[in-house]
Parts: structure tokens; sequence; C-alpha cells
């Protein structure tokens, strides 16, 4: 029979979730307060500023992202549709394409970048000591790892290149 988790256990997890659905939130609110599109947006763009070649298949992208994004193809399209991104197709698989950031969009992931940092020190760096951050940063890790991840990808963060 398998263990039951402590009430400990139990409250960690309560309290994991809601944080990160209130804060998660709350930087929502920022950005559209500051009149740019959701966060999802800034993370697509990001994750193919990122990529070598600017591009990424759309499987990719989803895989990457940092919040789930449960209709890619819906943001991708959209993206598209406002310039920020443009599609292509796979030379090699022909029903296969890619994702591609334009210009319009690296500059959009910028400008987002200021918003987004703000509220990133406002709502997690203003409340923790790099200490915490460290330590919170580690326990994360571990929860991470017991879901199947062997270790889970490196986080940079400098002000060239935006979060992770």
């Amino acid at each position: 029979m398998k263990r039951k988790p402590s009430t400990e256990a139990t409250a960690a997890w309560i309290r994991l979730m809601r944080v990160q659905s209130r804060v998660l939130d709350c930087v929502e609110q920022d950005l559209k307060k500051a009149g740019f599109p959701p966060l999802a947006w800034y993370d697509a763009l990001l994750e193919l500023s990122r990529a070598p070649s600017g591009e990424l298949r759309p499987v990719e992208l989803e895989r990457q992202m940092l919040i789930p994004q449960y209709s890619t193809s819906r943001l991708i399209d959209r993206l598209v549709d406002e310039g920020l991104a443009s599609r292509r197709e796979c030379k090699i698989d022909k029903r296969g394409q890619f994702v591609e950031i334009t210009e319009a969009g690296r500059e959009l992931q910028k400008r987002m970048w200021g918003a987004y940092s703000a509220a990133i020190e406002k709502y997690v760096g203003s409340k923790l000591s790099d200490a915490d951050a460290v330590r919170l940063s580690g326990l994360l890790d571990r929860l991470g790892c017991s879901c199947g991840e062997v270790k889970l990808p490196p986080v940079s963060v400098n002000e060239s290149t935006p979060l992770r």
C-alpha cells in the first residue's frame, strides 16, 4: 500500500498551487495594465528568439514554454496574425512547419521584458532574499525531479537574455 501524503506535504502542495496561481494572475494584470498581450505571447516569443535560427516546430515550442499552452496552434495563429511570427514549410518534410520570430516579435518581447521583470521583482524578488530564492529554487528543483525529469533545465537570467 502506498503511503498517503502528510498533512504538511498536502498543505505545501495547496500553498504552492495557490501562490503560483495568484502570482501569475498578478503578473498578467501588470502586463495588461502596461498595454501588453498575455504572458504566453512573451513566453513563445522568448523561446523562438532563443532558438538557434529563431525558429522552432510548433511541438518544440509547446514543449519549451514556461506556461502550459493547450492551444499552441491558436497562440501561433495570433502571433502570425499580428506579424510577430511567421510560418514556413519544412523543406525536408513538406507536411511539417516551422514558426519563426519576426523582427517585430523580437522588439515586442524586449519591450515586454521591462514590465515583466518589474512584476517578477514586485511579486517575488522583493519578498525573498537572494539566499531564500536560492533555497526555494533548490526545493522546486527537487519537486521537478520527482516528476520524472532527471534534471530541470538551467535557468539563465540577465538583462540581455531575459528569463529562463
